[in-house]
């Protein structure tokens, strides 16, 4: 298939790219598309360079580990950090510092609450995601395993009164300690009223009280006497009660309340990268037209549900009468950040003189070109109220890297007439060489960074592929409390409070898996803002809503301020390797891991390759629900091939693992009209084999990263459906 093009100086751009920018993405923000693609090729020669040798470094630097390693594997902690002194991995500490970021907005400086991570390619996840700012907790609750079905509480589609009433019992017993009355319980309030500034309640027994803290009261909607909704606040986030008699579940409530809604995603990542299937212009261009959609505020989407058709849009701000007679204004959006692809990415959308660009110097132009029009104003609706644009940047090593990434923004900053440090980064600490020189790594954007954050999965798939050669390594499981991971998210936040991130940059954790286990996830997740974490991931909007009872539990800026005289985590536990040791694993054990292993990267893969989604719930092989995405994929497929590589399985083991569990993904995925199976023909599926790649080719791989196969692959597949 010849591609269509247009030659433009020494780029030769993909004719959709091209029109997308000329047509939708330029007008009105100043900058001639001709200028654009000039300063694309001005930024490709003077920084491609440099990009290319940063990735050479990491090659040169996992060369000298793994020589290393293979001369001798019993070589102590003390030892190895000696060594990665040596070579340059681990860099010096300078003098301490405080981060200074101007111009930050209050969800990533201030508010403490859960954060959503979208592909930005489904139009529909993404509106979802922004408009989950606010979320109904008596819909969350009703619809989860929060509430037992036990005694009549049956979740139904009509709506089953034994279950609301568990409901709104939970929801009144989170008032009474989020937002406590003077005397008494919320549960007990016949009606609300607004009296002198002050919100009143009037009791079942007809006595008359308020808050116990009278400053939560911010605002209503409706008549003081009779409002229809009373806003108060908590920790920096608010909590909507909606009044109303004309509303079945209202009705039957003492102070006809129907809902109670909770500020829940205050910031979403739009995603290019993990969660998103892109592999051509074909794919880029939806990516960044759906991202110009969003920030215009014009992106919506009509689906078809239970029979109606439901257009889908941004929703609107939401108006208040203030405490004091004046007026109040919140978002009814998430604060949307962008994440870029990483340093390794390289597209053929464009090419200069016929090489493939870095895909993060596209991706930067042209989702900062489109978060202009929010900037300067003209969109529909603000995302940043203070002209700003945050992208966050994955898979960076250490600060050289970061650095980098800081030259390119201002590069791109100045070549889109963009106010100087106004494009802010979010570094995604989830390498080894970055997590251990973390400091070093923020002070490179000392006044832009708004984000770090921990991630389990990417960071155990880098901490395989980095001590490939140290020896086997433990069973995932296992690794989940392994000294070197409780370390690792101890120092992210110790290093983020010690070098000044409260009230300039949120301090993050990782994702919930369980989409469908929320009991699961409101008992363990608080954990998060107690660790000082002031967000953390959630895999939908449900999730979000319950997330946010925990910011509401726990003051974030207090546990901060607690943590941060503590002695920063050890170094050495975080250098320590989790491999086997001395452990000896069943034939049991091991075929329990290989099969766990083998049927979440077949399962992840037969979509990603398959059907082109990035991000999805995925059955494991016990049937439960996870949401998967590249990093659960890199850790799978990492781990199967250090086993392999130290013989604690065969390739003909392997082969017959994958074999088998191919069996089990087809019975998972029986009831989808769009799957293909692999077992028809396993030799010729180009899903299986994909799944083959990744484990076999994982050592050869930089970084054991999954993009190199997984790219190839789906760009197979979409030529054979062309065919």
């Amino acid at each position: 298939m010849t591609k269509n093009t247009v030659n433009i100086g020494s780029l030769e751009v993909d004719r959709t790219l091209y029109d997308l920018l000329t047509n939708e993405i330029a007008p009105g923000t100043g900058v001639e598309p001709s200028d654009f693609w000039q300063y694309l090729q001005d930024i490709i020669q003077d920084l491609g360079p440099k990009n290319r040798a940063l990735l050479d470094k990491r090659d040169d630097l996992q060369a000298q580990i793994d020589d290393w390693y293979k001369h001798d594997r019993s070589h102590s902690v003390d030892e190895q950090k000696q060594f990665l002194e040596e070579i340059g991995y681990l860099v010096p500490e300078g003098e301490d510092y405080q981060v200074r970021v101007d111009n930050v907005d209050d969800e990533i400086a201030i508010i403490a609450g859960p954060q959503l991570v979208v592909p930005v390619d489904n139009s529909r996840y993404a509106l979802n995601a922004a408009n989950a700012r606010w979320g109904s907790l008596y819909d969350a609750l009703y619809g989860t395993d929060v509430i037992t079905e036990e005694q009549g509480c049956k979740r139904t589609k009509k709506y089953n009164p034994v279950r609301g009433a568990k409901v709104i019992a939970y929801v009144r017993d989170f008032l009474d300690r989020a937002t406590p009355l003077a005397v008494g319980s919320h549960g007990y309030v016949v009606k609300y009223f607004i009296e002198n500034e002050r919100l009143k309640a009037i009791m079942g027994d007809g006595t008359e009280t308020g808050l116990g803290r009278t400053e939560q009261f911010v605002g209503y909607t409706g008549e003081p006497a009779s409002p229809d909704k009373v806003l108060l606040r908590n920790n920096n986030l608010h909590i909507e009660i909606c009044i109303g008699e004309g509303y079945y579940i209202g009705k039957g409530d003492l102070a006809n309340i129907y809902d109670v809604e909770v500020e829940a995603a205050i910031t979403t990542i739009m995603d290019c990268e993990d969660s998103v299937a892109a592999v051509d212009a074909e794919d880029k261009v939806r990516v960044y037209r759906n991202w110009l959609g969003l920030m215009l505020g014009t992106l919506q989407r009509s689906f078809e549900k239970d029979g109606k058709t439901i257009d889908r849009t941004l929703a609107p701000d939401r108006e208040y009468t203030a405490a004091n007679g004046g007026r109040l204004t919140l978002s009814g959006r998430s604060l949307m950040l962008v994440r870029n692809v990483g340093l390794h990415m390289y597209t053929d959308a464009v090419t200069m003189n016929g090489d493939e660009i870095p895909e993060g110097f596209l991706d930067i132009m042209f989702t900062a070109l489109a978060a202009k029009h929010d900037m300067d104003g003209r969109g529909k609706f603000r995302n940043s109220r203070t002209g700003q644009m945050y992208v966050v940047k994955p898979k960076l090593h250490g600060p050289e890297e970061v650095a980098a990434t800081v030259e390119l923004f201002e590069r791109v900053e100045q070549a889109l007439g963009l106010a100087k440090n106004s494009i802010k980064i979010g570094i995604m600490d989830e390498e080894r060489r970055t997590t251990v020189n973390l400091k070093e790594c923020i002070r490179a954007a000392q006044h832009r960074v708004i984000f770090i954050n921990t991630g389990f999965l990417d960071r155990t798939g880098d901490e395989i592929h980095t001590a490939m050669e140290a020896g086997p390594m433990m069973r995932k499981e296992a690794m989940k409390s392994a000294n070197w991971l409780m370390a690792y998210e101890d120092w992210n936040v110790d290093v983020g409070l010690e070098t000044g991130l409260p009230s300039n940059a949120q301090i993050g954790k990782g994702m919930w898996p369980a989409p469908d286990r929320m009991s699961a996830m409101v008992e363990t997740k608080i954990n998060h803002p107690r660790a000082g974490a002031n967000t953390a991931w959630v895999p939908s909007p449900t999730a979000a809503t319950l997330h946010a009872l925990h910011y509401h539990q726990v003051n974030v800026v207090n546990r901060q301020r607690e943590l941060v005289s503590r002695p920063r985590a050890s170094l050495l536990d975080i250098l320590t390797v989790p491999t086997l040791g001395s452990q000896t694993l069943s034939p049991r054990e091991i075929q329990q891991e290989l099969d766990n292993n083998a049927q979440g990267i077949l399962g992840y893969v037969v979509r990603w390759v398959g059907q082109g989604v990035g991000c999805s719930k995925v059955p494991d092989i016990n049937d439960i629900a996870l949401m998967e995405d590249r990093a659960t994929l890199r850790i799978s497929s990492q781990h199967i091939a250090n086993w392999l590589h130290h013989n604690v399985v065969g390739a003909d083991q392997v082969m017959e693992t994958m074999r088998r569990m191919a069996q089990v993904v087809d019975q998972q995925n029986d009831g989808d009209a769009n799957y293909k199976n692999m077992t028809t023909d396993l030799d010729n599926s180009i899903e299986f084999q994909a799944a083959v790649d990744l484990v076999f080719k994982g050592r050869e791989v930089a970084n054991g990263y999954t993009e190199p196969v997984l790219h190839a692959r789906r760009r197979e597949l979409k030529r054979v459906n062309r065919a």
